[in-house]
Formats: structure tokens, sequence, C-alpha cells
């Protein structure tokens, strides 16, 4: 039988443990930007742009970006930025294991930043949804409101309610 200063001592200790154990959920990273994310999150957004927009223009870049962001505030995907880019067949094989080798990495970086600061491509609206430019696919649901940096973004829809079946022409040429 545990007396009650047991208990107390117990409850105290058990509250500290997991206070210290939600602290490493993110990797051992805890600390925050004053916007609320984390340098795992930095780093997450940064493969989600380098995988999928690296070779494309900053309008490119922010598009993937907002993407992510859009998933993260969607009931149907996780809720971190991390949870979104690691989903399995979501992004770029390889996003979050393979090296990130290239000389457009800085710029990849600012845009990573700058829409975890709350910058967003206008034009994607609501779209969770993009692939390469170019290609097409025989889905009545997919309402086309972008094309840049070489990615057509959509929104699923039902299809009595998709009226830009075909991706608009693109807005960084």
């Amino acid at each position: 039988m545990i007396d009650s200063a047991s208990k107390t001592w117990l409850v105290s200790g058990l509250l500290v443990a997991a206070s210290i154990l939600a602290g490493c959920s993110m990797g051992g990273d805890s600390s925050r930007s004053r916007h609320g994310h984390t340098k795992k999150d930095v780093e997450c957004m940064e493969r989600a742009i380098f995988f999928e927009a690296n070779r494309s223009s900053r309008q490119g870049m922010i598009a993937v970006g907002t993407v992510v962001m859009n998933r993260v505030a969607s009931d149907e995907f996780p809720n971190t930025v991390c949870g979104v880019v690691g989903q399995k067949n979501q992004f770029a094989p390889g996003v979050m294991t393979r090296p990130m080798n290239s000389k457009a990495l800085p710029d990849v970086q600012e845009a990573a930043r700058a829409v975890l600061n709350g910058e967003r491509q206008p034009g994607v609206r609501n779209a969770r949804f993009f692939h390469t430019a170019g290609y097409s696919f025989p889905y009545n649901n997919m309402h086309y409101v972008l094309v840049a940096g070489g990615n057509a973004f959509y929104e699923k829809r039902k299809k009595h309610l998709v009226t830009q079946r075909v991706p608009p022409a693109p807005i960084d040429r």
C-alpha cells in the first residue's frame, strides 16, 4: 500500500518524466521559432521543396510549401510538417533520407523559412495535391488551380463541381 506522500512524489516524478519525453518527441529538438516551428519542421519543409521543386522558380517552391501547409491544416493528413512530408507515397521517393546536394539549396532554405513564416502562393488556394506539369490523368475530380515551377496544383472535388480539368498556363514561364 502506497501512502499519500509517496503517491504525490510518484505522480510528480511521472509528470517530470513525461515533460522530458515530450521535449524529445521531435528528435530532441523542442526549441521553436517565433512562428512555432522547430528546426526539424524547417528541415522537413526544405526536403519537400528541394525534392519537388529545387529546379524551379521561387513561385514553384512557395507553391509546394503551400501545399504542405494546406495538408498540415487538413484533418485528412498528419498535423505536423514532418508528418505530412514523411507520409508514405506522397512526395518524391527518399524525400526524408536522400542528401540534398545542389547549388539551389540556399534558395530552397529561404523558401522553406518563408512558407513557415506565413508566406503562401495565393494561386494554390486550398489545393493539397500536385503532380508534374504536362502529365494528365483520367480522373474527373481534379480541379486545377495553378501551374508553377513545373508542377500542376489541384484540388480534389466532386466531379460535378470540377470546372478546370486542364491545368492553366504556368505563372512562371
